[in-house]
């Protein structure tokens, strides 16, 4: 799209759209790019001649769902909502985008009060990309993506499974072993944080291990949920069919589903909004210059992903039994 000139007129037309939501007329192609990686959208921003209007868009761009996140969503949609998945994934695109919104607007008018700038930007002529260019770009984005995130994710997975295998007891049942290894003893010590949200210690681990890389969510959930099945019986599912049928082994939730509905709409809203991952924020270091940015878009996610999740499920509990 970007090669045939494209992005450049629709960031034109998207101006004065833009405009009424804080935002520069440029802006829209760092978003746009944000549900592909949020990495290069932000890198994208120093288009943008403006300093606050750089920080604005940097601020708000990973409210727009990476398409790692959208792995996340698959998962957890199609095991909960296997019908309506579909519908349950666009709503939590469109949730993103409305978030930006809002928060466009109320950080313009918190941190970036400044005169608007005039939109200025060559626009290219149009041109058929040719099928050598099309080949080389995706080669190029493939080989950098798999040098950036193959190497987190698989360094990040062989953690965990050390944390879940020991200390290794193996006289004990597969719940019990689980539940006394290291990332056990992690899960169960923020427990009473997440335990009003819906989540049980396992979707705690999960969601700290995504910080690294979204992706990292369901590779974590394979290990810490699969590894606590009883493989005593011949049957295999798979990690969407684990999700469905687990249920909870002690405290006040005995019997009950980890992924009801509404616990899983809960936990859809904290991967839509926490945190994103560290390299994220290491980008918005590096294009702020300054760490505030980078440890204030930390903590301002993962403070309203808290209080969205909060109030998606106790306010739903009272509705739904």
């Amino acid at each position: 799209m970007e090669d045939t000139g494209y992005m450049s007129r629709a960031a034109f037309i998207m101006d004065k759209l833009m405009h009424k939501i804080g935002l520069h007329g440029q802006s829209f192609i760092p978003l746009i790019m944000g549900f592909g990686c949020n990495v290069p959208a932000i890198m994208v921003t120093r288009t943008l001649k403006n300093r606050n209007d750089r920080l604005l868009t940097m601020l708000i761009n990973p409210f727009m769902s990476c398409s790692a996140r959208l792995t996340v969503y698959i998962l957890v949609a199609g095991a909960i909502f296997p019908e309506h998945a579909g519908t349950v994934i666009f709503s939590l695109y469109l949730t993103g985008i409305i978030l930006a919104i809002l928060f466009s607007l109320l950080f313009k008018k918190i941190f970036f009060k400044s005169k608007e700038a005039p939109f200025v930007m060559e626009l290219p002529p149009y041109r058929m990309p040719t099928t050598k260019v099309i080949f080389s770009h995706m080669w190029e984005k493939g080989q950098q993506y798999l040098k950036k995130m193959g190497s987190v994710i698989l360094i990040a997975v062989i953690i965990i499974w050390a944390l879940e295998y020991f200390p290794n007891g193996t006289s004990l049942k597969p719940q019990e072993r689980l539940q006394n290894s290291y990332i056990g003893k992690i899960g169960h010590s923020i427990e009473p944080v997440i335990h009003p949200l819906g989540f049980d210690w396992r979707m705690g681990v999960s969601l700290i291990t995504g910080a690294a890389a979204k992706e990292v969510v369901v590779s974590t959930m394979g290990v810490l949920y699969v590894s606590g099945q009883d493989h005593s019986k011949n049957e295999k599912d798979n990690l969407q069919k684990v999700l469905q049928k687990e249920v909870y082994h002690d405290g006040n939730r005995v019997g009950q589903k980890v992924f009801s509905p509404l616990a899983g709409i809960s936990f859809l809203v904290f991967i839509l909004i926490y945190m994103p991952c560290i390299a994220v924020v290491v980008t918005v270091r590096k294009e702020s210059g300054a760490w505030k940015w980078a440890l204030f878009l930390i903590g301002y996610t993962t403070i309203l992903a808290w209080l969205l999740s909060f109030g998606v499920y106790q306010i739903g509990s009272l509705f739904i039994k």
